[in-house]
């Protein structure tokens, strides 16, 4: 298992919060191992580092009263929507106070004329989608999980639609947030642009709790469209499939998603969600429009496709259809542990351009060989975003040093390409060694706007920044 960097207690400070925090929240109030184990990291292969107590609040005026009798004694805080985060954001490496927001799962306003809504942070992206579905509305961020808006907005997420519709940057029009002596500000209004002064909007998106908590989220929305067609393509190899994604692109195709999938996951995904797919590398995308627009899209498609060996190309308007194949690409995590019970999975999380996606695909599936990994690849491949989950003995250090290595390599590689470190998964810990690599000296002006707004440190200390 990795080890998670400790940072020094606060041990007076924290005793003092706690008697204080138990006395004005009571039964919302917990200290008991198992409810703060839930509230640390419970993903991939980071060390659990868990608080020393978990308000569940119910409002932004609560969020605010922990806060304040947090900073009085420099007692660390750290929120938590559903825990579903991939690199150790939860964790509390110096101990303090988990601020649960799961309570706070309201949507507070819809304004359907103006495609936007106002939400609470413990909202699931689910739960919303459902509350929209009949106004005709729906929010397009998928990052598979079922994540809280909150977090979501927090780690800048993304996910399966954002070659049409974007990233959580994209789609959040302002935010309420709570910072670190207290103090409640709202970062925009919901107007659709603004010249107004600094965008703290974008500022926080992606900050990972590290400058304030999240307590409203104004989002963008969008239509549901008139059609929807799904489709599966396979291909000879990698390369081939990569090339492809890279033509859709240049073409100006609008797919909504494309999703690539080596042929280890293909092999997966057919055994536990009982498909027949060719077990070579696949596309798997999504069309959205008119239906008159679907048709063409698809059809397009389908002739790039063949120029660089794609076959079994079928496409699909069928509601059932679309969802038994989308619901086995989220299901491929659980598909690839399946290879090898037993096993631990860690999702790595880099992205590159897209004309240099083959490239890092192919390296990756060869160093994955060359250290005797089992790596499937699965992908956001129109954004040129890519996850090798590498499927580990725990209980084998070897392995597990080479499997560290692999990440290790994986990062300075995509890094070299003129990528990134991670596409959507955030820094948190896990990622941290790597952010001075990818951006150099704009790490201390990083620090700089940490220690204005947070002198402290009291807000997820040990996260990002190195």
């Amino acid at each position: 298992m990795v080890q998670a960097t400790a940072l020094v207690r606060n041990e007076n400070g924290i005793g003092a919060a706690l008697g204080i925090l138990k006395q004005q929240f009571g039964e919302r109030f917990h200290t008991g191992a198992s409810i703060r184990e839930q509230h640390a990291h419970t993903t991939t292969w980071i060390a659990n580092q868990p608080p020393d107590g978990v308000v569940f609040a119910q409002s932004t005026q609560e969020v605010a009263e922990v806060v304040k009798i947090c900073a009085a004694h420099r007692v660390p805080i750290i929120p938590f929507g559903t825990g579903t985060s991939l690199e150790g954001h939860v964790n509390a490496p110096a101990g303090g106070i988990s601020i649960d927001v799961s309570q706070m799962n309201k949507v507070l306003e819809v304004n359907a004329g103006d495609l936007d809504c106002r939400v609470q942070p413990g909202v699931t992206r689910m739960a919303l989608n459902t509350y929209l579905r009949d106004q005709g509305l729906f929010f397009p961020i998928d990052p598979g999980a079922d994540a809280s808006i909150g977090g979501m907005a927090a780690t800048r997420a993304s996910g399966t639609n954002a070659v049409r519709y974007g990233t959580m940057k994209d789609n959040v029009l302002s935010l309420e947030v709570v910072m670190a002596n207290g103090e409640i500000i709202r970062t925009a209004s919901r107007a659709r642009k603004s010249s107004a002064g600094y965008d703290l909007t974008r500022l926080m998106v992606g900050s990972e709790g590290t400058l304030g908590i999240i307590t409203e989220v104004t989002l963008r929305l969008q239509g549901i469209p008139e059609a929807i067609s799904a489709a599966s393509c396979s291909f000879p190899s990698v390369g081939a499939a990569c090339e492809t994604v890279m033509a859709v692109i240049q073409y100006g195709l609008p797919v909504a998603r494309i999703e690539l999938l080596d042929a280890l996951v293909v092999k997966a995904v057919n055994s536990y969600s009982k498909l027949s797919l060719p077990e070579t590398p696949l596309l798997l995308l999504e069309f959205h429009g008119s239906d008159a627009g679907v048709a063409e899209q698809a059809e397009t498609f389908g002739a790039l496709a063949s120029e660089f060996g794609g076959t079994g190309y079928a496409a699909t308007t069928s509601a059932e259809e679309r969802t038994k194949l989308w619901q086995a690409r989220h299901d491929a995590y659980w598909a690839m542990l399946a290879l090898r019970p037993g096993s631990k999975a860690v999702a790595t999380d880099v992205c590159v351009p897209i004309s240099k996606l083959a490239e890092a695909v192919v390296a990756s599936n060869e160093k994955a060989a060359e250290l005797n990994l089992i790596a499937p690849v699965v992908g956001h491949a129109g954004d040129g975003n890519f996850h090798a989950s590498l499927l580990i003995d725990m209980e084998d250090a070897a392995e597990v040093a080479r499997a560290e290595e692999f990440v290790s390599w994986l990062n300075d590689r995509a890094i070299a390409l003129g990528g990134t470190c991670t596409g959507e998964h955030g820094i948190g810990q896990g990622k941290r060694p790597y952010l001075i690599k990818e951006l150099g000296g704009a790490v201390e002006v990083m620090s700089a706007i940490k220690r204005a707004l947070d002198p402290d440190d009291i807000m997820n200390p040990g996260k990002i920044l190195p």
